[in-house]
């Protein structure tokens, strides 16, 4: 089907997912969520996690991006290895459910 639609025209891919969740100047409490409340390392900064906290604001970036006319959007998951992650917030170990959790929001579409 993609290679179809390539035949046809050039396919549009999202943009900076890190640049837009930036802009929602999430604090220290919004990126813990009720999940990671009593984690002991700092885990602001992780955008990856926020697609098991703050999911509504995951799924809105992708809107965002379908509706300026994206094709393709890609999951939030830059450092969502057991390697990225754990090494970034003290041993989480939910790499794997992260990006579960993204790609079931990257898949979700709005009408």
């Amino acid at each position: 089907m993609i290679k179809d639609i390539l035949n046809e025209r050039i396919l549009v891919l999202d943009g900076a997912m890190g640049t837009m969740i930036q802009r929602l100047e999430l604090s220290e409490e919004q990126f813990r969520g009720d999940r990671f409340i009593d984690h002991p390392c700092p885990l602001g900064g992780n955008n990856d996690l926020l697609s098991i906290t703050q999911p509504d604001a995951i799924r809105n970036i992708h809107e965002q991006y379908l509706l300026a006319g994206a094709d393709i959007i890609e999951t939030n998951t830059f450092s969502s290895t057991s390697i990225g992650n754990d090494s970034a917030t003290g041993q989480l170990g939910v790499g794997r459910v992260i990006n579960i959790f993204t790609s079931k929001s990257s898949l979700t579409k709005t009408s």
